[in-house]
């Protein structure tokens, strides 16, 4: 499948994930608001095609490889700005985040997998409903009910994305 194919099937099944969801909130304690269905349809639509993120020509790879490269160089000018004594301290501290940057963006490339490979896997759609679940409950400090709801959310559209390859493996 495309990546329009992987988006429009999380799109059109988020509300079979919500039927779910109000079935299922009392046994796994899931806070149905709102907020959280909203945030849940947005990580469950991202997680929809987030394990092509290990294909170099997908647009979800090539859309968040120059992300991280922005967030890395803007990290190490951030935290190095403070150890340069000089007046161009913040020139500097951008040229040296703008190096990062581009160090950045061929470590992205090395570090991926191979495409189908660990990424299209379980234990990577867990990690990504974990890693959900942590931001949303610690990062900007939603109720634990709603964090489970978004964290689900997350999980269920990346297994959508599994389950529709034809690839779904522990590791």
């Amino acid at each position: 499948m495309n990546y329009e194919e992987h988006v429009l099937a999380g799109l059109i099944t988020y509300p079979l994930f919500v039927v779910l969801a109000y079935f299922l909130r009392d046994v796994l304690n899931l806070k149905l608001t709102f907020l959280s269905l909203a945030l849940g349809y947005a990580f469950y639509v991202l997680g929809s095609d987030l394990p092509d993120i290990d294909h170099p020509d997908s647009i979800i790879h090539r859309g968040i490889k120059p992300i991280f490269s922005v967030i890395l160089g803007s990290v190490v000018a951030y935290r190095i700005q403070a150890y340069i004594p000089s007046d161009y301290s913040l020139i500097y501290a951008w040229g040296v985040g703008g190096i990062f940057a581009v160090i950045g963006w061929y470590i992205f490339t090395l570090l991926m997998p191979r495409h189908r490979g660990i990424v299209h896997s379980l234990t990577f759609a867990t990690l990504y409903g974990l890693l959900t679940f942590l931001g949303v409950r610690y990062g900007i400090s939603l109720a634990p009910g709603e964090a489970y709801l978004i964290g689900l959310a997350a999980f269920s559209g990346y297994l959508l994305h599994l389950i529709l390859d034809k690839s779904i493996k522990l590791l």
